[in-house]
């Protein structure tokens, strides 16, 4: 039986995004704009349910729950070429906006608008008859996205704990900065994800315009060419969940090969094959040359090196008429060739997925889902530019004229701080051959005890008032 997802969409960023997803997967599922089906296959339907419901007439409404705080992005979203599609009754909006402010999205705007946002999330999850999980789509750098997000996934981990909860997660990148106030917004929003969420997918816009100038030669890219890459990865990462295939994975068992300790679930995601328009006619898709896309650095979609740290755990998700033998073949390979990018500790450590329907237009696809512990750049970076402002105190009046207080600011800096020097333990333990440590003297026990220590130190910590110079 289909296990359903029900997707939320919060902010301008989300709701773009979001609306790209559904236009992607209602076309895979041959679901028209006007909710009905006329596709040619059965395996199309077979596992609609788990995105859509069925409405009268044969009519399919995508099973998804869309969230701002001003209503422009939903008259867009609406006037887009599926805005029919979309059940009328679940987009909520109020009409102030967030103004890039967390804390309005925390505290003040969003908890107003939080509980009707939860009855429909009810009312869907009502309709379903086996609840997989939610998935989250939104950015951190903004206010509705980042505030208004982490009280949405806070309070359905309240409401429904033992279901799965995913995030799409669009990170602040260094040399594209929207706002001033982003590593403020990220940051509050890291501290909320580390404890609800069970599977983030990190993505960042940087990333994806270097893709779209480097890889798909791209001279101007627009939002739309940054959303359609991640609408692919989206389509790429539930294609287990959509279709029926030989090997499949659902949302728990990806967590569960993925997740090796409860805080590191933060992901960099890929997608293969990305060629620009005038080289496609010259290039024969092959299992070997999709894992070698998916294993470039290049191919990220996250501004951060893989070569700097060294991957936990992977998952592929391969799409289309291939050999298992051969994915399998050319995981071993990957692997035994680049052993010191793989930690020694966890063997095998790449899961492959294998679905037999590509995407729309393509012979073969592959989705890359890596847990690495390079993605500590990303959180150091927001942690410096945070430490930055935080100690001057500059723009912090804007969050405590919403009712934060400053003490939650220095517990969610330290609770960044935590998990980068918990990467960086776990990129530097060795596994243990007779009882002796190759590599270091610390055990991962002792990593994990460490850890847990200087959390339960760094909470209780106050920070030092600044000097009144300043």
């Amino acid at each position: 039986m289909p296990r359903e997802i029900i997707s939320i969409q919060t902010g301008q960023c989300g709701n773009q995004i979001g609306s790209k997803f559904w236009e992607v997967i209602s076309d895979e599922h041959c679901i028209l704009p006007n909710g009905q089906y006329n596709g040619d296959t059965d395996l199309q339907l077979e596992r609609i349910s788990v995105y859509f419901n069925e409405a009268n007439g044969g009519r399919y409404v995508p099973r998804s729950v869309m969230v701002d705080l001003e209503p422009g992005t939903m008259d867009s979203a609406r006037a887009g070429p599926f805005g029919e599609l979309f059940r009328p009754d679940n987009f909520v909006f109020g009409q102030s906006g967030a103004g890039n402010n967390w804390a309005k999205g925390y505290y003040t705007e969003g908890a107003e608008l939080v509980e009707s946002v939860l009855d429909i999330v009810r009312k869907e999850s009502e309709g379903c008859d086996s609840l997989q999980g939610f998935q989250m789509v939104h950015s951190l750098g903004g206010g509705t996205g980042s505030g208004l997000g982490s009280l949405l996934v806070s309070k359905i981990r309240e409401e429904y704990p033992d279901r799965m909860m995913c995030t799409f997660s669009v990170v602040p990148s260094p040399k594209v900065s929207d706002t001033v106030v982003e590593p403020y917004n990220a940051t509050l929003s890291v501290h909320q994800l580390v404890e609800n969420s069970d599977l983030t997918f990190c993505i960042d816009n940087e990333a994806l315009y270097d893709i779209c100038l480097r890889t798909l030669k791209i001279t101007a890219p627009n939002y739309g060419d940054l959303n359609h890459l991640v609408s692919a990865v989206m389509s790429g990462i539930t294609t287990c969940l959509r279709f029926p295939g030989q090997l499949n994975a659902d949302l728990r068992k990806l967590a569960v090969n993925m997740v090796p300790f409860p805080r590191l679930h933060f992901f960099t995601v890929g997608f293969a094959p990305l060629t620009a328009r005038g080289s496609q006619a010259f290039r024969a898709l092959t299992v070997p040359e999709l894992t070698a896309q998916l294993f470039d650095a290049k191919n990220m979609m996250a501004a951060c090196d893989p070569r700097h740290g060294r991957y936990l755990t992977v998952s592929t998700i391969f799409r289309g008429k291939v050999s298992t033998k051969e994915v399998e073949q050319q995981m071993y390979n990957m692997q035994s060739r680049n052993s010191s990018y793989f930690v020694e500790w966890i063997p095998n450590n790449i899961k492959t997925a294998i679905c037999d329907i590509p995407p729309r237009g393509m012979k073969m696809s592959a989705t890359f889902i890596g847990n690495t512990t390079s993605i500590q750049e990303l959180f150091k970076r927001i942690h410096t530019q945070f430490s930055a402002m935080f100690k001057r105190k500059a723009f912090l009046h804007w969050y405590t004229g919403e009712g934060m207080d400053e003490m939650e600011f220095t517990e969610a800096e330290s609770n960044m701080a935590d998990l980068v020097s918990e990467y960086q333990q776990y990129q530097d333990a060795a596994a243990e051959e007779d009882g002796e440590d190759l590599e270091t003297d610390e055990t991962l026990d002792d990593i994990a005890m460490n850890a847990a220590e200087k959390k339960l130190a760094t909470r209780s910590s106050i920070v030092a008032p600044i000097p009144s110079e300043y």
